[in-house]
C-alpha cells in the first residue's frame, strides 16, 4: 500500500509540471518518447546482466505495451474528440476495469471489488464533472480503450510477476517493461510527433528529464510492485486516488482554482471505500481461517 501511496503523491506532482510547464508548448508524442528512453536508460546498465527466460521477457514487454504503449495511442487521440475536463471525468472508469479484468482471468465474480471500484468512480466524479458535450460517444470510447489498457497492464502484471523467479523478481528485470513500451512511443512521434514541437527551455528539458527517470522509470516500477502487494479492490480503489491528490498538489502550489468541497467530499468517498474495502478482505480472511480450524478440529 505504501508504494501505491508514494507514487500517486509522486505522480500528483507530475500532473501539474505537465499542464505548467509543457502543455500546449511541447509535441505531447515526443515527451513520451523521451520519457520512455529515459526510463529504458535507468534500467539497462542492470537489464543486460540479468539472465531471464525469453517468456517471461516477453511477458514484461506485452505488460509494457500495453500498460503504456497502447494507452499513450488512445489517450492522446482522445484529445482530437473531447475537451480536457471530458477526458479527465472519463479516465474515472479505471477501477472498474481493474476488477473486472482481474475477474475475468481467475474465471471468478467477486461483487464486493466491483462495488469498491464504483465507489471509487463516484468519488472521482464528484471531483472531476463539469459536464458534457452533446456529441461525445466516439472520443468516450476512445477514453475507455486507454483506461482499459492501463488497467489490464497492472493485473496482468500481478500475473506475470507471479510467474518468475524469486531471484530475478524487481527492479533488476523490470527495464523489459519499457523496452515492449518505446517502440510504440518511437513510433508515435515518428508519425504524428511535431517537430515544431521540441523543447527550447532548460525548463522544458527539465521537467521531460524529471519524468522520465523519477515520474516514469521509478514511478510505475513502484506503482506495479504496489499493485501485487495488495488485493484488487485497493488496487481499484488507488487508481483513482490521483484526482483529489493532483487537484491538492495543483492547489497549494500552483494556486490554480478548485472547488474544495468538492474535493473534499469526493476524496472522502473513495477514503471510505478503501476502509470498506479493507474491511471486507480482512473479515473475508477472518473467515476462511474459522473454516479451516473447524476442519482441522474435526478431522
Amino acid at each position: 500500500m505504501s508504494y501505491l501511496i508514494g507514487v500517486t503523491v509522486l505522480w500528483a506532482f507530475s500532473f501539474s509540471l505537465i499542464g505548467v510547464y509543457l502543455a500546449g508548448v511541447v509535441d505531447p508524442y515526443f515527451a513520451v518518447f523521451t520519457r520512455l528512453t529515459l526510463a529504458c536508460l535507468l534500467f539497462a546498465p542492470v537489464l543486460w546482466r540479468q539472465p531471464l527466460p525469453v517468456r517471461h521477457a516477453l511477458g514484461l514487454m506485452g505488460v509494457g505495451a500495453i500498460q503504456i504503449g497502447l494507452m499513450y495511442t488512445f489517450f492522446y487521440q482522445s484529445f482530437l474528440w473531447l475537451s480536457v475536463p471530458e477526458i479527465l471525468l472519463f479516465t474515472i472508469f479505471t477501477p472498474i476495469y481493474v476488477t473486472l479484468v482481474e475477474d475475468l482471468l481467475a474465471r471468478r465474480w467477486t461483487p464486493m471489488y466491483l462495488l469498491s471500484a464504483a465507489a471509487a468512480v463516484a468519488g472521482a466524479g464528484i471531483i472531476r464533472y463539469d459536464g458534457i458535450s452533446q456529441d461525445f460517444w466516439t472520443g468516450f470510447l476512445i477514453v475507455q480503450a486507454s483506461n482499459l489498457c492501463f488497467a489490464a497492464g497492472q493485473v496482468a502484471y500481478r500475473h506475470v510477476y507471479d510467474r518468475l523467479d524469486v531471484r530475478v523478481k524487481g527492479w533488476r528485470v523490470f527495464g523489459w517493461f519499457f523496452v515492449g513500451a518505446w517502440p510504440i512511443s518511437a513510433l508515435l512521434w515518428l508519425g504524428l510527433g511535431d517537430l515544431s514541437g521540441l523543447p527550447t527551455t532548460a525548463t522544458q528539458w527539465g521537467v521531460l528529464t524529471w519524468l522520465g527517470v523519477v515520474a516514469s522509470g521509478l514511478g510505475y516500477y513502484f506503482w506495479n510492485r504496489g499493485a501485487t502487494q495488495v488485493d484488487i479492490g485497493t488496487l481499484a480503489v488507488m487508481n483513482n486516488a490521483l484526482i483529489p491528490a493532483g487537484l491538492t498538489v495543483n492547489l497549494l502550489i500552483w494556486n490554480h482554482d478548485a472547488d474544495i468541497s468538492r474535493l473534499a467530499l469526493g476524496a472522502a468517498v473513495m477514503a471510505l471505500a478503501l476502509v470498506g474495502n479493507r474491511w471486507w478482505v480482512v473479515r473475508r480472511s477472518q473467515g476462511c481461517s474459522s473454516r479451516s480450524a473447524t476442519r482441522s478440529s474435526s478431522s
